[in-house]
């Protein structure tokens, strides 16, 4: 793997912010944000916004149910091998295209002048739809979050605790999105301030409660139970082992999401072509170590699994509060310190849902600044502060609305979320696979590559991603019926089909990609 500084696409000499303002305008653009993120502050944002901390403790019930410990902690690192692959290709191609842009870009430079308006067009609706969903996922089970603490700390559900209703908790959602909205009305020092805390915040809580967790239990399981015990008991009509741990596999792929903030970002980085791709595999890894080994830390508590999935328990059946209250009410006659533990992950999930806005933002201005958005003149202006504010508040805006679902129906709001999932990562798949098809012998690559390992890094990347397109439409629950129905497929192919639908009637006689509103002598 080669990480030769000097290439094609990067500038190594000379001023650093000259020389990102003159690889921008290369590629067509003016430097309108602010420039002020370091590498170390690029990788904040996504290794806040991955924070494994709150993915794994968000999904961490469907993991127990479908496999339990041996889905969850082996199926993690099958997961983490190919999510590199997909991170190690995606970091390439954004050294070579350092733009806000990032992925619907990538997708436009890639396939060939006859397939680069629809590619860069269907790329970034999936990309953004799916950034939109992210957020509302995030704050929504946040909200979650805190009516489970609220809901423990008043006695628990068997014990006349308070139980908020639906209304409430999108309430809740409603009061995160604001209090996101308004971190990220801030200048970018200041935001750059909270993604530096958000990254600080997950790597401490992260050490308190991976030695906190199983020094406290007075039950712990075993060795062998944390890495071969197998859960075939889900009680939602799934049998199969191949099934059932195929289906576990979602709990660690739900959990690594979120990376292309580093690119999202770029266009405020130093050093861009270099520092983007740093930030998207550093968090990467670390996200993937640190969450394995949380993972591991989580299980080591785990003795009575039908107990903790349980809706009549005093968590209501939210399987990792549960068993942390249990662990600490048992050591201390006391659930308090389990629900300080929460608290830490609660607070873990706040500053991913504020780094989310912070990547919807960047997309959407980008994505404006294309043309590509109804009423783009309006989301592409920049504050005085040079950020994007007024997309700023639409992302904050949508994914309310995304989260009004909720009242209607569970199973309609669990589908519009699943466009978080696979709706990002079919958007990371897109550039990949253009990367390895249509530009295989054309790419140029930025300072960072892979060098002869790009084409095959790349093809796993791709397969992995068609792989989970067909793993997450497959049924959760048998027999099928209205209420169990997985309409995943349904979400993912709705975007699909509007994005298509809007193309071949509109889209397709003006919109011809990324526009270039910068122009140097010689080159365009």
């Amino acid at each position: 793997m080669a990480v030769s500084r000097s290439g094609e696409a990067g500038v190594a000499t000379g001023d650093t912010a000259d020389a990102d303002r003159a690889r921008l305008h290369q590629l067509g653009y003016k430097q309108e944000l602010k420039r002020g993120l370091s590498l170390m502050s690029n990788f904040a944002f996504s290794f806040s916004i991955i924070s494994v901390m709150a993915g794994v403790t968000t999904t961490y019930n469907g993991g127990l149910r479908y496999g339990g410990p041996a889905s969850m902690t082996l199926g993690w690192l099958v997961v983490a091998a190919f999510n590199g692959c997909v991170a190690l290709s995606m970091a390439e191609i954004c050294s070579a295209y350092p733009t806000s842009g990032g992925l619907y870009y990538w997708s436009a430079k890639l396939a060939g002048d006859k397939w680069a308006p629809l590619a860069s067009w269907v790329t970034g609706w999936f990309n953004i739809v799916g950034q939109w969903a992210t957020t509302t996922s995030t704050d929504f089970s946040l909200a979650q979050l805190v009516q489970v603490i609220v809901l423990l700390g008043t006695g628990g559900a068997n014990g006349g605790g308070y139980m908020a209703s639906k209304y409430v908790v999108l309430a809740i959602h409603g009061v995160f999105l604001i209090l996101h909205g308004l971190i990220n009305s801030l200048p970018i020092r200041w935001l750059s301030w909270f993604g530096k805390l958000g990254a600080f915040w997950n790597t401490a809580g992260f050490f308190t409660l991976v030695i906190l967790i199983p020094t406290v239990a007075k039950e712990r399981s075993s060795t062998k139970f944390i890495f071969t015990h197998f859960n075939d008991d889900n009680g939602m009509g799934v049998h199969g082992k191949a099934y059932i741990l195929a289906l576990g596999l979602l709990t660690s792929q739900y959990s690594l999401l979120g990376y292309d903030t580093s690119a999202h970002m770029i266009e405020e980085t130093k050093n861009a072509d270099w520092s983007g791709p740093m930030g998207i595999i550093t968090s990467v890894a670390l996200s993937t170590t640190f969450g394995w080994i949380f993972l591991v830390s989580l299980t080591s508590i785990v003795t009575d699994i039908p107990y903790l999935l349980d809706p009549a328990n005093d968590a209501g059946g939210y399987a990792v509060a549960q068993a942390l209250y249990t662990a600490f009410n048992r050591r201390y006659g006391s659930g308090v310190g389990g629900l300080v533990c929460v608290g830490i992950v609660a607070v873990g999930i706040f500053f991913a849902g504020a780094m989310c806005i912070a990547s919807n933002s960047r997309m959407g201005y980008a994505f404006s600044r294309d043309r590509a958005m109804p009423f783009s003149h309006v989301w592409q202006r920049v504050s005085k502060n040079e950020v994007p504010l007024n997309v700023v508040w639409l992302s904050a805006v949508v994914a309310f609305i995304m989260a009004l679902t909720s009242l209607g129906s569970l199973v309609a709001f669990q589908a519009m979320v699943s466009i978080s999932t696979l709706g990002q990562y079919i958007a990371y798949a897109l550039p990949i696979f253009f990367r390895v098809t249509t530009a295989r012998k054309s790419f140029a690559p930025g300072p960072f590559h892979l060098g002869r390992y790009g084409v095959f890094i790349g093809w796993a990347a791709v397969l992995w991603v068609a792989f989970l397109t067909v793993l997450f439409s497959l049924p959760v629950a048998y027999p099928v019926a209205q209420e169990n129905l997985n309409y995943t497929p349904v979400a993912v192919g709705g975007v699909l089909l509007l994005s298509l639908a809007a193309w071949v009637i509109n889209a397709r006689f003006w919109f011809k990609g990324p526009i270039t509103n910068f122009s140097i002598k010689g080159i365009y």
